[in-house]
């Protein structure tokens, strides 16, 4: 939506807290990587993209700008931090309600013609939140050897959606309606970003032959005796009713020291999928591929799509 179309009295009115303003830029020199590399390439920041059956890549590639707002979750503790002010921790007894209600206090004005994805709360939820749902399952003496928050979700009010298909870009800042000088901002901030965009990359890409691993320099934390046992406990277990189903997993690591992201252009490259992921969160990355969508509501229909054994 161009900026001076926007009426953000109307959706001040209407009780909107945010307001997603846009721009779409023509970048058929650049890919989903170059512009994460130029207008986020930091803590903070992500890239989601797809691949359509294997062999091309779906058409939209998300790509979110440093998050100045950010809520992690360890066991009942949430602490919000934010780019402005020292970081608030506060212990509750229900997470994923506290989440809810942050959700929707946000209150993001819907707006005609952009892409499904304009912004949000965006991150991971983390297998060990299931102790919120299940209560005997949570186990405060559980050692946790990773150390990673159960939850991290950071609150994404600028952003890229990169269309494959036609070689353009949507650049979305989120303004406050209650600003009188929201307009100017967005402005200013759409023309800084666009300005990035057309300036070449500093430093380069690099060519990805940081580090080298071998099947020898990883390491399991779950023995093979002990997995086996494992199988075992599934199997009564699902003789007794208790479960139907189960997916043991060995956690394996190496020592790495490479560019994180190179690791995720690697990926792509090797194992392209329907769902690929790149979260920078500061001090810990996240890279991931998967094939399945699991699930997503929109507009209150759920489409639910879970590959077999999963």
């Amino acid at each position: 939506m161009a900026s001076a179309s926007v009426d953000l009295n109307h959706y001040f009115q209407q009780g909107y807290r945010l307001v997603p303003l846009s721009r779409t830029v023509l970048v058929d020199h650049d890919t989903p990587v170059s512009a994460y590399r130029k207008l986020a390439g930091g803590a903070w920041s992500y890239l989601l993209e797809s691949v359509q059956g294997g062999e091309q890549w779906g058409r939209y590639s998300i790509i979110g700008l440093e998050t100045r707002t950010r809520y992690i979750v360890r066991g009942h503790e949430l602490t919000i931090e934010r780019a402005d002010a020292a970081p608030e921790t506060t212990t509750v007894d229900d997470p994923l309600a506290e989440i809810d209600r942050i959700h929707a206090a946000l209150k993001v004005a819907p707006v005609d013609g952009l892409p499904r994805m304009t912004g949000g709360l965006v991150g991971y939820f983390g297998y060990e939140i299931i102790r919120y749902i299940e209560a005997r399952l949570d186990l405060p003496e559980k050692a946790d050897p990773i150390g990673a928050p159960d939850i991290v979700l950071m609150h994404s009010t600028e952003l890229v959606v990169f269309d494959n298909l036609s070689g353009r870009l949507h650049l979305i800042v989120h303004v406050d309606p209650a600003d009188p000088n929201a307009l100017d901002k967005g402005e200013a901030r759409l023309d800084e970003l666009a300005l990035k965009l057309r300036q070449p990359l500093t430093p380069p890409v690099s060519d990805g032959s940081g580090q080298t691993l071998t099947p020898e320099d990883f390491q399991s934390h779950f023995a093979k005796d002990d997995y086996f046992a494992a199988v075992e406990r599934a199997k009564q277990y699902v003789y007794d009713g208790d479960i139907f189903q189960v997916v043991p997993s060995r956690r394996v690591s190496a020592p790495f020291s490479a560019d994180s992201f190179d690791l995720y252009r690697a990926l792509r490259t090797t194992n392209p999928s329907p769902y690929l992921i790149y979260f920078d969160f500061d001090d810990f990355q996240v890279v991931a591929s998967s094939p399945e969508i699991l699930f997503r509501v929109e507009d209150e229909m759920v489409t639910v799509r879970p590959i077999a054994g999963t």
